[in-house]
């Protein structure tokens, strides 16, 4: 419906700033005549619309405009519920808590089927207390500094600027600008020891969201390895649990050939197949199978020795 796609842009407009009709024409799926109509129908409305024109125009909301609040319904209202108590599960902090008791007091009539408990990203002690001063870090715009190992267990000294934190791969991570490589990166927090706040502001702006976005451009990017597996019957639900990916091939007995495509510096999927002992045989690439062989005879003549 119209008054449904108006609301829309108006919502996405003041989420996002200046944006050109062809992207709105493309995110609300009509055409950029429609978009320009619909833009005369707002500023009709009386929603101070601003258009620009040129290579860098588009369209955009002024600051001064703000919507009711009533224009969210019961069940979206529930919806933001959710998602504030399944952060509050994830990260025990005073403000969210005290953002969730303000939201819950706009809508008594909660309409939500979901629930989030992310308990699990409840880190240990050290981890919890690392996340606090990171999140205080950049929320006075000060640099960090930490003593980091990376997945080759090599050790290297970081000074940063941080710009927040994500939970993401089951892992808590802080996302900064590093300047010695002059770009972004992820680190994380588990592998991060004498974390330290410093007496030195950003030299820029982060804005996280922004960042979040072009990080997951380029993890789109990085090496990656495509990893076939024939697996008994039996490991179905366990593909289905912890492996990103999907079956190519079953067999009468209900044994299958799974393909995944994975992150090669990785360690989780890899312990995966390990712990699938006997009943997963890997069959591409030749690369893997021997860094398995290598892995395993290693570990048996550990055994063999102390036995």
């Amino acid at each position: 419906m119209k008054i449904d796609r108006l609301l829309g842009l108006t919502i996405y407009l003041l989420n996002h700033g200046k944006t050109s009709a062809g992207k709105l024409a493309r995110q609300f799926e009509v055409s950029v005549r429609t978009i320009v109509r619909d833009m005369d129908t707002l500023s009709l409305a009386g929603i101070p619309v601003v258009s620009a024109y040129g290579a860098d125009g588009g369209y955009e909301i002024m600051d001064s405009f703000v919507m009711n609040g009533q224009t969210v319904s019961g069940a979206e209202y529930g919806y933001i519920v959710s998602a504030l108590e399944g952060l509050a599960s994830a990260y025990g902090d005073k403000k969210i808590e005290a953002a969730l008791e303000k939201i819950q007091t706009f809508r008594k009539d909660r309409d939500s089927t979901l629930a989030l408990d992310l308990g699990a990203a409840h880190e240990n002690r050290d981890t919890n207390e690392m996340l606090y001063l990171l999140n205080h870090a950049v929320q006075i715009r000060h640099q960090v500094a930490f003593r980091y190992t990376n997945s080759r267990d090599e050790v290297r000294e970081i000074e940063a600027e941080p710009a927040g934190t994500i939970y993401k791969w089951y892992n808590w991570y802080l996302i900064a600008y590093y300047p010695k490589r002059q770009e972004y990166c992820m680190f994380k927090v588990v592998r991060m020891d004498e974390l330290k706040i410093l007496d030195k502001e950003n030299e820029k702006i982060h804005r996280i969201r922004e960042i979040q976005k072009k990080l997951e451009e380029k993890e789109e990017s990085r090496n990656t390895i495509q990893v076939v597996m024939r697996c008994k019957a039996r490991l179905k639900s366990r593909c289905r649990e912890y492996l990103n990916g999907r079956i190519t091939r079953e067999y009468e007995n209900g044994d299958f050939e799974f393909s995944m495509t994975v992150p090669e510096e990785e360690q989780f999927w890899y312990g995966v197949l390990l712990s699938f002992g006997m009943d997963a045989k890997v069959i591409a690439p030749k690369e893997l199978i021997w860094r398995m062989v290598k892995q395993c005879r290693e570990v048996i003549e550990i055994y063999d020795v102390e036995s």
